[in-house]
């Protein structure tokens, strides 16, 4: 296999001056800690403020039944990012985000609307759908948009946007559910009519608010994460900016219809209402945005195959190395291979592999599309392309070349060079349509990189 890089590659990492990023890993050490202990500060008086409100046994209450879908909303976006899964920390900053600061943001605001509309005489109801859709919604993005502006590099797509943005709703969703699950559903019935009332309205307000309209606040700010994940990946200025606003304004729209329709369902008494815009309406945009979601993640998925061809020509990859990036079911045969060549260290190399091969795949196609503006995004991206190739080649050696049932093989950016059992070497061209893997011998350890440290 040819050791040579694509056009455009350094073979060797250009390392960032050591003062500086010292200087940049304190200031960032600094600011996440901040970070961490504002968001911690804000909860420990929201859970404070909701105690005082509603009482500890209704919060525990609520508590307890707002919890039960976190795990399968939380799941079902860790399964969309599964191509290249994007930090813990990030993912869990944006559902704290959206479960502390989104929430107590909004409580407040809300609150004082509610208070002016009272003193202006307007109807209470009016909060729900003139105000609170809006903070609401620009709030629960906030987040998100922070890590977009401080972490580019962690937006690879509109994916990506969908899942940080959906983690916050969810996060925003749980504690939501605790006041009304808590507050309206246990606290209310108990001081009425007792317990056994009290765990009726409990259950009657989760098959509502969890089983039947879980699905909401997750599906209005996905809206803003497309906005974000469109601006992610666009080089041109207006679109990096108009993108996210017109996600956000339809993100809001979608919530004050919402929020209309059950305000128009409470003022008339008439369930039909609510029943004809939901299923006329919310119910066929959620089935559109989940096969919207699903079809993005394949097409994303497909990135691979559609940017890596250019170190296939190089060399440093083969074409069906290539095709096995292309979607999951091709991903777990390679790892089950692996195993099967080389154990369960074959098969943890062949997920790093992937992993890498992914994230050159996002990088490459960052390149492509012109968005390393500067010298020194430029050479931060050059940097990672010189690590991530090196992962490939050192990931590789663990299982090519140690299948009984092939024979070696090399490839050299145009052909392979196959060595068959009688002992003779033959050049064969590369098939249309590889899919199977065909394993490549990896090729003399290279002088070793210096350590990947990342501009900030």
């Amino acid at each position: 296999m040819a050791d040579r890089p694509p056009p455009g590659t350094s073979p060797a990492p250009v390392a960032a001056p050591a003062t500086a990023t010292g200087r940049r890993g304190w200031k960032r050490i600094l600011m996440l800690t901040g970070v961490i202990g504002g968001i911690a500060a804000v909860g420990i008086g929201l859970l404070i403020y909701l105690g005082d409100n509603i009482g500890p046994t209704a919060l525990a209450v609520g508590l307890g039944a707002a919890i039960l879908p976190v795990p399968v909303l939380v799941g079902v976006f860790v399964w969309l990012d599964r191509y290249e899964p994007e930090p813990v920390r990030y993912l869990a900053l944006a559902f704290c985000w959206g479960a502390v600061i989104a929430t107590t943001t909004s409580l407040v605001v809300n609150n004082f609307a509610s208070d002016r509309f009272t003193d202006w005489g307007l109807p209470d109801a009016l909060v729900a759908v003139l105000v609170a859709p809006f903070i609401e919604e620009l709030t629960k993005a906030l987040g998100p948009l922070l890590i977009l502006l401080r972490r580019r590099r962690e937006f690879s797509g509109i994916t990506d946007g969908i899942v940080y943005c959906g983690l916050s709703a969810t996060g925003f969703a749980m504690v939501e559910n605790i006041l009304y699950l808590g507050g309206y559903g246990w606290a209310s019935g108990f001081e009425r009519y007792g317990p056994a009332s009290a765990a009726q309205g409990v259950i009657a307000l989760f098959i509502m608010r969890i089983m039947l309209t879980g699905f909401a606040h997750p599906l209005f700010t996905s809206m803003t994460g497309i906005g974000l994940g469109i601006s992610a990946r666009s080089a041109d200025r207006r679109v990096q900016w108009l993108a996210p606003v017109a996600g956000l304004l339809v993100a809001m729209m979608l919530h004050g219809a919402w929020n209309l329709m059950a305000t128009l369902t409470e003022v008339t008494q008439e369930l039909l209402v609510f029943l004809y815009g939901y299923i006329a309406v919310m119910v066929p945009i959620f089935l559109a945005a989940v096969g919207a979601a699903v079809w993005l993640r394949s097409w994303e998925g497909r990135l691979a195959e559609r940017t890596l061809p250019v170190y296939v020509r190089s060399g440093w990859l083969s074409p069906p190395e290539v095709a096995a990036l292309g979607t999951l079911a091709r991903r777990h045969s390679a790892r089950r291979w692996a195993r099967r060549v080389a154990g369960e260290v074959g098969a943890k190399a062949m997920r790093e592999y992937q992993y890498a091969a992914t994230r050159l795949a996002l990088l490459r196609d960052r390149m492509d599309r012109g968005l390393d503006r500067t010298p020194r995004d430029r050479a931060q991206s050059s940097f990672e392309e010189s690590a991530l190739l090196r992962t490939i080649v050192d990931t590789r050696q663990a299982f090519a070349g140690r299948d009984p049932q092939a024979p070696p093989a090399v490839w050299d950016g145009e052909r392979y060079h196959v060595t068959f059992p009688d002992g003779t070497r033959r050049t064969l061209d590369p098939p249309a349509e590889p899919v199977a893997p065909i394993p490549v011998v990896p090729p003399p350890p290279r002088p070793q990189y210096q350590p990947y440290v990342p501009y900030r």
